[in-house]
């Protein structure tokens, strides 16, 4: 092992807990980047990411602006001549928290629990960040040093859909200059086992309001010949699937390209259990799977290779108001993962056609669209895939799995064109535990450590240092 890894290695090991405090103090940051919330507590993030970057060695760190985006926050060090170059991404905006009352401890204030840390941000995205300082302080703090150049991008906005993403791009694009990409903000195939992330499926979503009259009214005084938008939402909302679940929206099938046989066979190949994924998705005990297109139930195809559609919230009045009325309006919010070959724009016109097609007793519909992402995919061939394969080995003890990911990435696409089609290598700390987007976030402590040493390795292999 050259001396400059061993050094990196065991700086990282004296100090972890210092790097643990600064995903913490991160944690406490409630930088919840969706309308309604303060994005005051975004750029607060912002700058703590910015000053925790400064801390631990990277140069030229500055807070990146674009009109109407939550803030970007990039940092470099570039002085090693002749080496590849490396651009690190994470996100440092989170989701909103939820139902609170569903969680065991505050959201925001980190807990660590049987092995676990909970709190919101804790593996989707802060701890990517600091994979990335912890690596880049384990070698500038013991050597001085890095084996490769990196340029760090965390961005403030992934999680309502990178909105302002081309206009950085345009902006900015001379800052990201980069041999290959390492995205922080994927999960394990399953606590303690590694993996890379090859696919990502898109991401249309929408929301939609239904109105029936001006004003709420006396259910009793009214109720009979005047038309009630919540039922009217709901039979729309019914016929975009069929009785097991599938989309049944005509013409979305005709975009979805057919599964092969060398995929068919990788996922077989994948450690997997029916009734630990029952667990993992923490579903009831009567309630049953849902079948894939062809009729039988395929968790990894239906997840990583055929869209979903889902009904992500939905309002008309409130649980603590509710009462003897019929409502005026009802809303929801409709999201749809997409899958190769499915264009975003023509999937959501192919949806909302088939909603007001199929709205009743003429009621008043409108519709607002979030950006739309398309599905990426890679084949993890080359120097910087086998670089991260050994590297992941070497950080947990076992050997990587290639896997596709539900979720959606906005900027892997882009900035991957940007770069000229350099590789991405899609990391990250979560597990089937974590609950990401949910009550109860949190992150496996021993991988999150496992993540950063097989960073150092990595750095070192990919910059020819092994």
């Amino acid at each position: 092992m050259p001396p400059i890894l061993q050094e990196a290695l065991k700086r990282y090991d004296s100090g972890k807990n210092i790097h643990l405090e600064d995903l913490k103090n991160l944690v406490r940051i409630p930088s919840i980047s969706f309308d309604g919330f303060s994005p005051e507590n975004v750029r607060r993030s912002a700058t703590s990411v910015a000053e925790l970057m400064r801390k631990r060695g990277l140069e030229n760190v500055q807070i990146l602006e674009v009109d109407g985006a939550h803030p970007y926050v990039y940092g470099d060090w570039l002085h090693a001549p002749g080496k590849p170059t490396l651009l690190l991404y994470a996100h440092h905006d989170v989701q909103p928290v939820g139902r609170e009352e569903l969680w065991k401890t505050p959201p925001f204030e980190p807990t660590e629990r049987d092995g676990r840390l909970f709190g919101r941000g804790t593996a989707d995205d802060k701890a990517g960040i600091i994979i990335h300082t912890a690596t880049i302080a384990s070698y500038l703090e013991s050597s001085g040093k890095l084996p490769v150049n990196v340029r760090v991008v965390i961005e403030g906005e992934e999680e309502i859909g990178s909105t302002h993403l081309s206009k950085f791009l345009e902006r900015y694009k001379d800052r990201l200059k980069a041999d290959a990409m390492v995205l922080t903000d994927t999960q394990n195939y399953d606590a303690g086992l590694p993996a890379l992330t090859v696919s990502l499926r898109g991401l249309v979503a929408f929301e939609i309001e239904v109105r029936a009259h001006q004003k709420s009214m006396h259910s009793g005084m009214w109720g009979g010949p005047v038309a009630d938008p919540v039922m009217a939402l709901s039979k729309m909302l019914s016929t975009l699937t069929d009785a097991e679940g599938r989309i049944q929206v005509a013409g979305i099938w005709e975009q979805v390209r057919s599964v092969t046989t060398d995929e068919e066979k990788a996922m077989a190949e994948l450690p997997f259990d029916l009734a630990e994924f029952r667990r993992q998705a923490s579903l009831l005990p009567n309630t049953r799977l849902l079948p894939a297109r062809d009729g039988q139930v395929k968790p990894l195809q239906q997840m990583w290779r055929e869209p979903s559609l889902v009904i992500n919230a939905i309002s008309a009045s409130s649980r603590k108001g509710a009462a003897n009325i019929i409502n005026d309006s009802a809303w929801a919010k409709v999201g749809i993962r997409l899958v190769p070959d499915m264009d975003p724009e023509k999937t959501y016109r192919l949806i909302t056609e088939h909603l007001k097609r199929v709205a009743p007793w003429g009621v008043e519909l409108h519709f607002k669209k979030d950006d739309g992402a398309p599905a990426w995919g890679t084949r993890a061939q080359g120097p910087a895939f086998e670089a991260a394969q050994r590297a992941l080995e070497k950080g947990y003890g076992r050997k990587p799995v290639l896997m596709g990911c539900g979720g959606t990435i906005p900027f892997v696409e882009p900035f991957s064109k940007a770069l000229g089609g350099a590789p991405a290598l899609l990391i990250g700390v979560e597990d089937p535990y974590t609950n990401a987007h949910s009550e109860n976030e949190s992150m496996l402590l021993s991988d999150f450590e496992s993540a950063i040493r097989s960073m150092i390795h990595f750095y070192a292999d990919f910059g020819g240092a092994l």
